[in-house]
Order: C-alpha cells, then structure tokens, then sequence
C-alpha cells in the first residue's frame, strides 16, 4: 500500500512513471541544448496520432490549450467570434474557460446522471442560427454518446470537438477517443495514462486542420509545416523565405494566435510513458472494473458509472455521487475516506450555475438540475498503476463501514 497516514494505508489520487528512456531522452536533450519544441515533440506527435488511430496530432502546453485550439481552427472555415458552442454544464472549468478564450459563447446543456456526459436530448433545442460546434466531454473516461452527437452534428452542419482530456484508453464501438469527431483534445498532464508531466495534444484526420493548428500554437504565424515550425532542425528552408521581399515567413502571422507550444523536455517524458502505456492501461482498467462491478451493494446511497457493451471506459478515477436517500452528506463522506488515507477530489461542478466566473452569461441556478446535483453530491478518487486489488479491496471496506453506519 501507498504509505500510510496516522497507522491507515495512504492511497493518493494520481501517480506518474517516469521510464529510463525519458530519463536518457532529458539527459541527451540537455546536452544538445535544443529545449524548445523540436524533433521530439514530433515523434511524439507521431506516436500519439498512431495510438488514436489518425492522421495528425498536433501538440500544445496544456490540454486547455488543446480545447482553445481546436475550437479555434474553427475561425479559418467560416465561424465568427461571438458565435455559439454547445457544452455539458458538468466539466472540469477548463472545458468552459476553453469555448470563451476560443472567441465564442458556450451554451450549455444539462447532462444524464447515469453516465455524467452531455444529454444528447438536450442538444437540438439548444442550436440556433449563430451554433457552430458542440463539445462533448468524455467524464471519467466514459465516452459521450457521440453516435447521436455526430447524427445531430451531421443534420445542423455542426464541427464536433471531443473533450478527451479524461479518456486515454477509451473506446467507443470499436473506435478510440480522439477519433470520434473532427477533432479531439487531450490532456497529458501528470494525472494521465500518457503523461508528458504538462501538455496536451489535438488529434484530427484532416491536414488542413492541423496545418492551422501549428500556426495556431505559434502566434498564428504563416510557417506551418511540420518540420520548420518545430525547429527540428537548424538548417536552411527555401520555404522560410518565400515572401515578396524574402521575409522569414516565421515572422508572418495569418490569424490571431497564441503562444502554447510543447517543450522537448515534456515530449521526452511522454515518448517514455508510450513503453509502458499497454501495461499502465491495464492496470488502471483492473483497479476500474474491479470497484465498479462491486459497487452496487452501496445503491441507493452511494452511485457510480457503469461500463455499456459498446464502450471501454478509459481508466481516469472513480465517480462516486451520494443518492438522494443517503443519511450523510458528500463532506461527512470525504472526510471520512480523507481520515483513511483516501485522497478524494470533488467532481467538478456544473460551470454556468455553479461556477461564479460564467454569471454573465446569466443562467439561474436550477436550469441544470443533474449536473447541479452532481456539483453537489460528487467526488472521485484514483486508479493509477501504483495500486492494486489490496487498495481497491481497502477502499470498498472503508465506504462500506462508513455506509453501514450512518444508515443504520
């Protein structure tokens, strides 16, 4: 077990695995001296779109910036700013911050208790003539129904940007996350499956997207191949000077930009995390499976995701939701899996009612009742590869006695 805290077993939500290939990767960069985004970024990049099973990854500094950058190549095929994205009300903020810094409104759409994701019921009344792109997220790993997302996406002539960031490992009817859309945003930071300490990483099968991507991530400037706008290497390119007076083409800027590139340093801990992913992958599914095929002795008072025939939840967290007709509240629970060593965090909100930062937008709270709920009632905690059965086991006994006595 994870340590211990006053004689408990300590289980802490995230971990992170650095291999002996990132650590020979840092060491060789260090000694090159090229730091900034360059030929490992792009094998990463490389790795990554061959993982999701597409043609172009393109990556950033942080899985924010994923989503701001995916939502933003929407400008250069005809959206406007101020014009309008369809989210689930329940997210990590990240998702909400994203649609505004991207130049556009976000409206939100309640979600399904059961699965934590956009309610696709939700989704058609919401559309208008200003609506250009809905965003699910796939919560905890667990893919949104992006069958009738893409259908209703499909019939309104909607781009659809999957909010990935959770879903490592995910797959939908046979298809990875990242691969489900016109375009996926992940999160690398140090709580996922392929870490790169910090970062995030756009998935897309289109060329044209992504050559507005690397422009996107470098001050919107003109250079947009793949090799000169990495730096890989320091060598002449006819293209850099093809100006009408021979400016450097670096020092061109088509579009307004921003400045969210990967360092190499962040690319190497990630090649790394490539070795073991299949490994990690399955442990954090084992640890998944084995709480949530035991979790219904806790129903009513205790709920969590279920994993459909179709789908393959990727291994985040587990979500737990206290019920209606629990005798405790989401604080009494959190203190008492914190006082046994079980690190909790809540889960999320639901952004335009709950979170002050989205008030302008002038929603009332009530208008989302299942993600207001969840915001309420909803915490998750860890299942990454520094744990196994023992700790699974030893979380499932210690929200047992917990419920056991407070609802006798």
């Amino acid at each position: 077990m994870q340590g211990s805290v006053r004689g408990m077993p300590r289980i802490p939500f995230g971990t992170i695995t650095v291999s002996d290939h990132s650590r020979r990767l840092i060491g060789e960069i260090l000694d090159t001296r090229r730091i900034s985004s360059g030929k490992y970024v792009r094998e990463l990049e490389n790795r990554f779109s061959a993982l999701v099973g597409v043609r172009e990854a393109v990556a950033v500094s942080s899985g924010t910036d994923a989503d701001i950058l995916a939502l933003a190549v929407l400008h250069d095929f005809g959206a406007a700013r101020g014009d309008e994205v369809i989210v689930p009300a329940l997210s990590f903020v990240a998702t909400g911050n994203a649609v505004v810094h991207a130049g556009f409104r976000p409206v939100f759409a309640d979600v399904r208790r059961d699965t934590l994701n956009i309610d696709p019921d939700r989704i058609e009344p919401l559309i208008t003539a200003r609506t250009r792109a809905i965003l699910p997220v796939h919560l905890m790993g667990k893919p949104a129904e992006m069958d009738r997302i893409n259908d209703i996406a499909k019939r309104h002539g909607l781009a659809v940007i999957e909010d990935a960031a959770e879903a490592h490992g995910a797959m939908y009817k046979g298809k990875p996350a990242g691969s489900l859309a016109d375009l996926g945003a992940f999160s690398v930071y140090v709580a996922h499956i392929i870490t790169c300490v910090e970062g995030g990483i756009v998935t897309t099968d289109r060329e044209d997207y992504a050559e507005v991507l690397r422009s996107l991530r470098s001050h919107g400037r003109s250079c947009n191949c793949s090799r000169c706008s990495l730096n890989v290497d320091s060598g002449y390119c006819a293209k850099r000077f093809r100006g009408e007076e021979g400016e450097d083409v670096r020092f061109v800027f088509d579009r307004i930009g921003y400045s969210c590139k990967m360092n190499e340093l962040e690319a190497a801990i990630g090649l790394g995390a490539f070795e073991m992913y299949d490994a990690i992958l399955e442990k954090r599914r084992r640890n998944l499976l084995y709480v949530l095929e035991r979790f219904g002795r806790f129903a009513p008072f205790l709920t969590t995701i279920g994993e459909e025939p179709w789908e393959r939840i990727g291994p985040h967290a587990i979500p737990i939701v206290v019920g209606e007709e629990a005798s405790f509240t989401r604080a009494e629970l959190t203190r008492h899996l914190e006082e046994h060593g079980i690190e909790t965090r809540t889960l999320f909100a639901s952004m335009p009612t709950q979170c002050r930062g989205f008030a302008h937008l002038g929603y009332r709270l009530g208008e989302f009742p299942n993600a207001e709920y969840i915001g309420k009632h909803g915490i998750h905690i860890g299942v990454h590869q520094d744990l196994g059965e023992p700790e699974m086991e030893y979380v499932l006994s210690t929200i047992g006695r917990f419920v056991e006595e407070r609802q006798n």
